[in-house]
């Protein structure tokens, strides 16, 4: 376990997830600092701080901190800063919830994110938590004869599920629940990548499992109807409870989280009450 000298970390579960003291991303911490906060997101995949003040510009320059940012294909920045997504959902809006089911960031891109830096505006006094799964673990935990089969293949990725074309279910639920959030749906939302099934860190060496419900097609080779099953088996496996923690947000709070080795799960059990998080995203690197 790494030794921390200008940062505290306390972790927050066995599976993954730390709290770190000692920082005010606001400031952009210096490079001792910088490169303790890096080590404890590859050593724990989540960490969180808390009792931050932000302004767009400044999550902005401290998502730069860590590579290039992204600015989403289908949802909204703001007008001035368009690579902070501000992620809504209004009092009076009772039904979905942005990011409500288990997945991985953007694997529709040829080069997913690196991470996403979410930060608390305002949360609701009980719920809205947010949940995270290590992909590593799911990984280790499967048999050594699914590993031999999984390791080389490939899967189909695309958008078409959370962005399809306007006479789609997925326009259609958009539309009815967005917010306050600005969604546009189109027909690029069909454009296919190909990833590995079993992806290698390109920090840390280790292997985890790379698929996710809202964004997984088909493995390559095979039909959607074949790859139905083996790929809910995954998703199912993925998110065993040992594997996750889960995180009660304050306003001020953050969480990066390393979108190469984790799921997440925005819970959605706070209806009447208001939720605004801001969020930037980090571009990484193709997947091998």
């Amino acid at each position: 376990m790494t030794t921390y000298r200008k940062i505290e970390v306390t972790p927050i579960a066995g599976a993954l997830g730390a709290e770190i003291g000692g920082g005010d991303l606001s400031a952009l911490p210096d490079d001792a600092t910088f490169d303790e906060i890096r080590q404890a997101f590859h050593e724990y995949l989540v960490i969180f701080f808390r009792n931050q003040t932000m302004t767009p510009e400044q999550h902005r320059d401290f998502g730069r901190r860590f590579g290039e940012l992204d600015i989403h294909p289908f949802a909204a920045g703001l007008d001035d800063f368009p690579e902070v997504m501000p992620v809504i959902k209004e009092a009076g809006d009772n039904t979905s919830n942005f990011g409500g089911t288990w997945h991985t960031d953007v694997t529709f891109y040829e080069k997913p994110a690196l991470g996403s830096i979410l930060y608390a505006l305002d949360v609701p006094k009980s719920g809205g938590d947010t949940m995270f799964a290590n992909m590593y673990m799911a990984y280790d935990a499967l048999s050594d004869g699914m590993k031999l089969m999984l390791d080389g293949m490939t899967a189909m990725h695309d958008a078409s599920r959370s962005y399809g074309a306007t006479n789609s279910r997925a326009a259609e639920r958009l539309k009815k629940n967005s917010g306050s959030m600005k969604i546009r749906t189109g027909i690029d939302s069909t454009r296919q990548v190909e990833h590995p099934v079993i992806r290698t860190h390109p920090a840390t060496g280790r292997k985890g499992l790379f698929v996710n419900a809202n964004f997984t097609h088909n493995f390559k080779g095979w039909t959607e109807a074949e790859s139905e099953p083996l790929l809910q088996y995954l998703y199912d496996h993925a998110v065993r409870p040992e594997f996750t923690c889960r995180f009660r947000w304050q306003p001020g709070s953050v969480a990066f989280w390393d979108n190469r080795c984790t799921q997440h799960f925005a819970l959605n059990d706070y209806a009447g009450h208001r939720r605004e998080m801001h969020r930037v995203t980090v571009i990484g690197e193709r997947p091998v």
